[in-house]
């Protein structure tokens, strides 16, 4: 999973990631599921259920508490409603609520199908502290588009985890599904889809997007890639995006060499409008043949493009690990009483630094724009508890204080796979890496074979080396910062501060101020970043809110023309601007200067070329 932040308001001003066998079922090979997607009621779409006859006079009935690659309990059997179980003589039965998540079902042996409602997630997403990241949601919009996150509205029964399913979806005959699960070829109906899947993991595995016709396809080898856009307003088509994909993922499929996990892969694009009711979690969640994402609709081409590479690369490189290389918490996932592993260094780590690394690699990146995201990486990771053990923030991920430092995995998560990558490259004299490792690990263990959570660790090492093992005892399951200085210094690079021009209210794409909802919508400069000397030379500080520039009252329709002139700004021009600090009203004058940040880079050390270290800087960059 990747979860992107985007401080999106300010772009708009610029531009304009165990089975046992059933006894239960006696007489049906599948369970039949329907989805009806025509007849929508009150935003609510009705799912039927058929699992065949029980021995059990009491059976559960279950729909997912966390799925695998969210890292978070979401309960997704608060969207279901009016769930009744029906006989064979079409009789309710007895059905009792047991939490949020399951349902008993008395006289199971009378049992013929359940049947229930699902409201989807995007609707309340701005209702609740603590939505569902919308990658990983459900989106009910009649007519016009479904996000069909199947676990969020196909449950499973107690012991029939391992049963197959069929899954059949009426749907508007305009709308086009994009899936990576089994269609049957057999169905006479251009409404009607039915999907195979062999087990509930594969349905939970295989997202659909039901949207107008909206697709683009392109092969990557052997690989058949197919791109399937949502655009609410129609400002995008697919093609406006095949090509910077289609390069992307080549330069992935060339970094991976013979890593093969599939022979088709999905994106699932979804644009949000941003109203209210509308999907708010930007990012994406991973799948084993496909991924969902969920930007904003308003986003320019450039920075649609820039984030899809940035979601799509991370979420494809999830072929490598979980969805190749796992343990056994994820192969045999409990998705209501789920056993998390320890090692999501390796399952968000290894794949947000492949994410990055990979860039470099294949010449889509030069050195400074690499170097700038592990300084970026490691000034990020440093908002995080740095003395905390992976291993154990992983395995208890979904509890306090671990749940809080989840974020981490993509920040030093990505630094730890760095610093082990220049460990192994320096041990074997340039020839090995991390890479390398996860082909070594991939030749023993795949989709259906997983490896024993405790052991890893000393599997890596007895495929590298001793000292490998001490790099996991401090820095993995032990609690010591990384020690970025020496890594860093044994391929000849060092990190150094500078004064780097910034414009006046933006680093780039990174805005110094923000947007307060709880004031009005109050402009306010933020806080917990350096500030540029534009906004320090006045006086300004972080979590002052910003009541006029030159007489100007300043709101969020006011600042953005003012946004727009500050670029044709002179380093001459003197400024007033009246702030709220606390309390008191200040008035800070002066003149605009010409902006510049103090950034933290990684730059060659002296005298260091056509060194020991500057070959190995090389085998780590070029591979």
């Amino acid at each position: 999973m990747k979860k992107l932040i985007i401080l999106y308001v300010f772009l708009v001003l610029l531009y304009g990631c165990g089975s046992t066998k059933s006894v239960l079922s006696a007489d049906k090979a599948v369970i039949e599921t329907t989805i009806d997607l025509v007849n929508v009621d009150n935003d609510r779409v009705r799912v039927t259920m058929n699992p065949g006859s029980f021995s059990k006079q009491n059976i559960s009935f279950f729909i997912p508490k966390t799925v695998p690659g969210t890292y978070s309990e979401d309960d997704y059997g608060k969207y279901i409603e009016d769930l009744k179980a029906i006989d064979y003589q079409g009789n309710e039965l007895l059905v009792t609520s047991i939490g949020t998540n399951e349902w008993n079902i008395s006289d199971a042996t009378k049992l013929d199908k359940i049947a229930y409602y699902v409201t989807d997630t995007y609707d309340s997403e701005s209702e609740l502290n603590d939505p569902v990241f919308s990658p990983a949601g459900t989106n009910i919009l009649k007519g016009k588009n479904f996000v069909l996150n199947l676990h969020g509205f196909v449950g499973y029964f107690e012991g029939l985890k391992e049963v197959p399913y069929e899954l059949i979806v009426s749907s508007p005959s305009d709308l086009i599904p994009t899936t990576s699960l089994i269609k049957k070829q057999d169905d006479s109906s251009n409404t009607t889809d039915i999907f195979v899947a062999s087990r509930y993991f594969e349905v939970v595995d295989n997202p659909i997007l039901y949207a107008k016709a909206n697709i683009a396809s392109f092969a990557i080898n052997d690989i058949t890639v197919n791109l399937s856009v949502y655009s609410p307003n129609d400002i995008y088509l697919a093609t406006d995006l095949k090509e910077s994909m289609e390069r992307m993922m080549r330069a992935q499929k060339e970094f991976l060499g013979e890593i093969d996990g599939t022979k088709e892969y999905n994106i699932l694009l979804y644009l949000s409008t941003l109203d209210e009711s509308d999907a708010s979690g930007f990012g994406a969640l991973e799948h084993y043949t496909s991924t969902v994402v969920v930007l904003p609709e308003q986003m320019p081409i450039e920075t649609l493009e820039k984030a899809m590479i940035d979601v799509v690369s991370h979420e494809f490189f999830h072929i490598v690990t979980p969805l190749n290389v796992h343990s056994k918490e994820i192969q045999f996932f409990d998705f209501n009483d789920p056993k998390m592993s320890e090692h999501l260094w390796m399952y968000e780590g290894t794949t947000e630094y492949f994410a990055n690394l990979f860039q470099i690699q294949q010449g889509l990146i030069d050195e400074a724009e690499f170097y700038r995201r592990i300084v970026d990486k490691i000034n990020n990771s440093k908002s995080y508890d740095d003395a905390m053990s992976f291993t154990t923030m992983s395995k208890n991920v979904l509890e306090d204080p671990y749940k809080g430092n989840y974020a981490n995995v993509y920040e030093k998560g990505a630094l730890i796979n760095m610093c082990l990558d220049i460990k192994l490259r320096d041990l074997s004299n340039g020839e090995k890496g991390v890479l390398w490792l996860m082909k070594e690990l991939s030749k023993k263990y795949d989709n259906d074979t997983p490896f024993e959570d405790g052991d890893i660790i000393d599997e890596i090492v007895a495929l590298t080396y001793p000292e490998i093992k001490s790099f996991f005892d401090i820095y993995v399951i032990g609690n010591t910062p990384l020690d970025y200085d020496e890594i860093l210094a044994s391929v000849g690079l060092r990190m150094t501060d500078m004064q780097e021009r910034s414009g006046y209210f933006l680093n780039g794409e990174i805005p110094f101020i923000d947007i307060d909802q709880t004031n009005n919508d109050a402009i306010f400069i933020r806080s917990g970043i350096e500030l540029n000397t534009f906004f320090t030379d006045l006086g300004a500080k972080g979590g002052d809110t910003i009541r006029s520039i030159d007489g100007m009252p300043i709101s969020l329709e006011s600042i953005r023309p003012i946004i727009g002139q500050s670029f044709g700004w002179t380093s001459d021009r003197k400024i007033t601007m009246v702030v709220q600090r606390g309390e008191e009203e200040l008035i800070l004058q002066g003149k605009v200067g010409t902006p510049t940040l103090k950034v933290t880079t990684i730059v060659p050390i002296d005298n260091l070329e056509n060194t020991p270290q500057s070959k190995l800087r090389r085998a780590w960059l070029k591979g």
